[in-house]
């Protein structure tokens, strides 16, 4: 059954760990800093409407400070590059990020952003979002902030991509960044013909907290899966984000023609995985008995635009190439 909770506690704690191995280390985590002044009037600025209202922000921020990595990771690919973000320990820099984020500060934590910190940075403008609600007030006195509505589970890759670029104005770069995604998915849609419409495409993960994971069609590598016309499993059909917490009894419905194995990259994942591949459980699955399983990296599981890439790098990779290590 799915868990929300842990569910949406972890993927936060996905999306926000990757820049652990980066990040200065953080201040003492403030929630209660005292401002009572707000800055001066932005000049020139533009009114964008959020879950918290309108704000007027600068029409080319210089200073942006995110609270979500996945915005600082699109922001990145929007040609706006933050001065700090917030994050949660815990997790390696994945290599599809690796070099893409130096010299990003580290202002906290998901849930306690550190205030008095990110009041020094002097931002012109601060994306946060809608688990941060009771700071909004605070953080709209350092600088113009916009709210992005992020529940549990998360908007599409392409909505939360759209709503980052209407707030920096880059509308344009958003275009042109989906424009390419969608010329990729029609390459590779015509590379695998009809074996597309027949093929059963499995996505799982395993860690030492959360056991064994099986991917929706509503998480955001199984919109990927979609947009390219693959089908699932029957386990993995429906409107759901992701199921947590397997039974190893029921590995089998993470079976299929050919199974992509997410791997987060933390070594004790790598010792889950190692012993779950030693289990006879694991041996009795036909994608494996067909050696029919792709190890694949951490981007996986990320909604931003350089993960969605990374995706179908690993679709071409394994689908089109028969490689089976791409992690």
């Amino acid at each position: 059954m799915l868990t929300s909770i842990s569910l949406r506690y972890l993927t936060h704690l996905m999306l926000l760990g990757i820049l652990t191995v980066i990040l200065v280390s953080a201040c003492n985590t403030t929630t209660d800093t005292s401002i009572t002044s707000r800055k001066h009037p932005v000049e020139n600025c533009r009114t964008v409407q959020h879950v918290m209202g309108s704000t007027c922000i600068p029409r080319n921020p210089q200073r942006v400070v995110t609270l979500r990595v996945d915005t600082l990771i699109n922001s990145l690919a929007l040609d706006v590059r933050p001065i700090a973000s917030a994050y949660t320990p815990g997790f390696p820099i994945p290599k599809y990020l690796q070099g893409k984020m130096d010299r990003i500060e580290n202002v906290g934590s998901l849930d306690a952003p550190d205030i008095e910190k990110i009041l020094r940075l002097k931002p012109d403008l601060i994306v946060s979002n809608s688990g941060l609600k009771g700071i909004y007030q605070q953080l709209s006195y350092i600088a113009p902030t916009v709210v992005l509505n992020i529940p549990y589970p998360p908007p599409s890759w392409k909505k939360q991509l759209e709503e980052l670029a209407q707030i920096l104005g880059k509308q344009d770069v958003s275009q042109q960044l989906m424009d390419e995604y969608w010329q990729r998915v029609e390459k590779l849609k015509q590379t695998l013909g009809n074996s597309r419409k027949t093929i059963k495409v499995s996505i799982a993960n395993t860690s030492s907290e959360y056991g064994i994971w099986s991917y929706g069609e509503k998480h955001f590598s199984g919109s990927v899966l979609k947009d390219i016309g693959l089908q699932r499993p029957k386990s993995q059909r429906g409107d759901f984000f992701y199921i947590e917490n397997m039974s190893k009894e029921k590995i089998s419905d993470i079976d299929g023609d050919i199974l992509f194995f997410v791997s987060w990259e933390r070594e004790d994942d790598k010792k889950t995985l190692e012993k779950l591949k030693q289990s006879p459980l694991w041996g009795q699955l036909k994608v494996f008995q067909r050696n029919q399983v792709c190890f694949v990296g951490a981007h996986w599981h990320n909604a931003d635009i350089f993960a969605i890439n990374a995706i179908l790098d690993d679709l071409f990779k394994c689908l089109v190439n028969g490689t089976n290590a791409v992690a």
